[in-house]
């Protein structure tokens, strides 16, 4: 069996952090790769079968190139926590880890009888930093907690795409990602927490829900919406900054231009030898801007 002390030197700001790291796919296996970046030494429990990113996508030498994106910097061992054996080897590990994540459906490991109460008896001192679609608790806590669902859930996919058209999705797992980014952060904090001076020497529960790591994205949508201002599906530009959008080029390729601070339009503006949209008084501002989009837009795009 892989132990910790088979793990290589790390170096780096989270040197001599152990992150014990179950679950698979995408979320939970995000943070760790974010921690594992930083120094952190990351032990991946997989399940014999292996986590299914290992056969997703391109795969070369039998392997995908995601997997070698997402697991840099690990060690993986096989085991499976459905079986006495592999529980056991998981309180064997979490004695000398610091950090345990995990993304399986809420309620998963404490069925397994390897919840928060059943490690911290084995270490008090155990971060546990949960990824789930919803949370651990609440109404939704115990639905699949898929990243696409998610993220139209919070609002996102109301916003991507062109007026009239389909909502669209990046073609990226961003709310897998984002939570996985969230988690890592709530990690930190916890680990600050716990050893800071006159800290609490102890461990906690980081409880990431991937629906609430999408909408903490979402700017000032939900105000602007209670008041009546209902944004939508803007294409190419974003509502309410101008000039910021992608245009196509004489050559056939897009050109992404962003130029809404006042001397970056300035500068644009004679870039494109239009100096009297440099000068011109209703485009001083942002303000100004915005209203005059359209005409702003059709001189970049000409």
């Amino acid at each position: 069996m892989l132990d910790w002390a088979a793990t290589s030197p790390r170096t780096g700001p989270l040197a001599g952090v152990r992150v014990l790291e179950l679950g698979q796919l995408v979320a939970g296996p995000f943070a760790g790769t974010l921690l594992a970046y930083h120094g952190a030494e990351v032990l991946k429990i997989e399940a014999p079968a292996g986590d299914p990113i290992r056969t997703w996508r391109i795969v070369e030498d039998g392997t995908s190139l995601w997997w070698h994106s997402l697991s840099r910097h690990k060690r993986s061992l096989p085991l499976s926590l459905r079986d006495e054996a592999g529980r056991q080897a998981i309180f064997q590990l979490v004695k000398d880890a610091d950090v345990l994540t995990e993304n399986f459906r809420p309620g998963t490991l404490e069925k397994w009888g390897l919840g928060p109460d059943a490690l911290w008896a084995e270490n008090p001192r155990l971060v546990v930093a949960r990824v789930s679609g919803f949370g651990q608790d609440g109404p939704y806590a115990a639905r699949p907690g898929f990243a696409a669902v998610c993220e139209a859930m919070a609002g996102l996919r109301h916003l991507t795409g062109f007026p009239g058209g389909p909502p669209v999705r990046a073609n990226l797992s961003l709310g897998d990602s984002l939570a996985g980014l969230f988690c890592a952060f709530g990690v930190m904090m916890a680990l600050h927490e716990r050893d800071r001076p006159g800290g609490t020497g102890r461990g906690r529960i980081v409880d990431i829900a991937i629906t609430e790591a999408v909408m903490s994205m979402l700017e000032a949508v939900i105000p602007e919406a209670d008041r009546g201002h209902v944004r939508g599906p803007s294409g190419t530009t974003i509502t309410g900054i101008v000039p910021s959008g992608t245009y196509r080029a004489r050559d056939g390729r897009w050109i992404s231009i962003g130029a809404n601070a006042e001397g970056l339009f300035r500068a644009l503006c004679l870039a494109m030898a239009r100096p009297d949209l440099a000068e011109a008084p209703a485009l001083q501002s942002n303000v100004g801007r915005v209203a005059h989009a359209d005409a702003i837009d059709e001189a970049i795009s000409a």
